[in-house]
């Protein structure tokens, strides 16, 4: 009896489904692990730049003669003869109320600056996240559907060069080749110097400077997800399931699209998401090589200051973005993939 009571018990504790962990504390637990790196990020931000070597008002005094009483008061007017701990104090309440202070160079508040080009980055790296996802997932699915065809042959050994290739190398080889010797398409900037006047005519003018810029970054970001979703795809391919949709008589194309490819998207979209905010971050270098008028061109003008408040507060933006999207990765493959929920 005993024996046939502890089987039973057994039994029903084996075949009990496996409990899912609520979404409150799991939406918790990430959110706390994005607030704590946040933090990091805010005093990385103040501590890693004051060791930055250069002096920022050594380089004003290039502009214009100062004497070295005229400096000290700069130095005292700018706060960067206060003690450390002051400096450190008036960083934070700038970072918290989104201030920022004001840059040396552009003679304007920070948030100001960030706000007027951050539209211009999400604009270029927006589109170029659009163009190299849909490419990337395109050939990948059809790379692995295809596993060792001519066509995955070529996809992928396209991909594997640019995923190889340094994004300042493949930028200035586009910018020389067709925006110096064949001059298809404009050479830096966002807009024209003298824009035309009608709307569709300026669309026009910012999508051909766009051209060379967006290349460049979905050159380089594309091969990534095609990778990503054809080791994806193949791995699901041997799966029992495949079998079974066959054998209920659906064509290949269906099997593919129905079946074999939302199940591969899994990791996909984790990546996705991570990657949104690295495409941002990796905005500088493009933007500086063509000019672009962003948040990366921005950043790369406050090194060369150095410009200690907007490159804090670039630097604190990208961030905030990079720790933002890797967060919705977590939401967002809980949601998708049940196995989270039950971990």
């Amino acid at each position: 009896m005993s024996t046939a009571v502890a089987s039973t018990v057994t039994v029903g504790e084996t075949d009990e489904p496996p409990r899912s962990v609520p979404a409150i504390k799991y939406f918790l637990s990430k959110l706390g692990g994005s607030a704590i790196s946040m933090v990091m990020v805010i005093l990385l931000g103040f501590f890693a730049f004051k060791l930055l070597p250069g002096d920022p008002v050594a380089l004003m005094a290039r502009e214009r003669p100062m004497s070295a009483e005229q400096m000290d008061q700069l130095r005292a007017q700018l706060g960067l003869s206060k003690p450390m701990i002051v400096q450190f104090w008036d960083y934070l309440v700038n970072v918290f109320t989104l201030n920022f202070g004001n840059s040396y160079v552009y003679k304007q508040s920070v948030a100001s600056l960030i706000g007027q080009y951050f539209w211009n980055t999400i604009l270029l790296t927006g589109t170029s996240a659009v163009i190299a996802i849909a490419l990337g997932l395109w050939l990948g699915q059809r790379s692995a559907w295809k596993h060792g065809s001519w066509f995955d042959r070529i996809s992928s050994g396209i991909a594997l060069v640019f995923w190889s290739v340094p994004t300042f190398w493949l930028a200035l080889l586009l910018l020389m080749v067709f925006g110096g010797s064949l001059q298809w398409f404009p050479t830096g900037g966002m807009m024209s110097p003298s824009p035309p006047t009608g709307t569709l005519d300026k669309v026009l003018d910012v999508a051909s400077h766009m051209v060379l810029p967006v290349i460049t970054m979905v050159a380089v970001v594309y091969a990534q997800y095609l990778m990503v979703m054809r080791a994806s795809l193949i791995e699901e391919m041997g799966e029992d399931y495949l079998t079974t949709a066959r054998a209920k008589g659906l064509r290949e194309d269906k099997v593919r699209t129905r079946h074999a490819v939302p199940n591969a998207l899994l990791p996909t979209v984790t990546l996705v998401f991570m990657h949104i905010g690295g495409l941002i971050a990796g905005a500088v270098t493009v933007e500086t090589v063509f000019s672009w008028p962003g948040l990366g061109k921005l950043t790369y003008d406050a090194i060369s200051g150095p410009d200690l408040p907007l490159l804090q507060g670039t630097f604190v933006v990208f961030s905030a973005i990079i720790i933002v999207t890797n967060l919705m990765a977590d939401l967002v493959y809980r949601l998708l993939d049940p196995r989270v929920r039950t971990a």
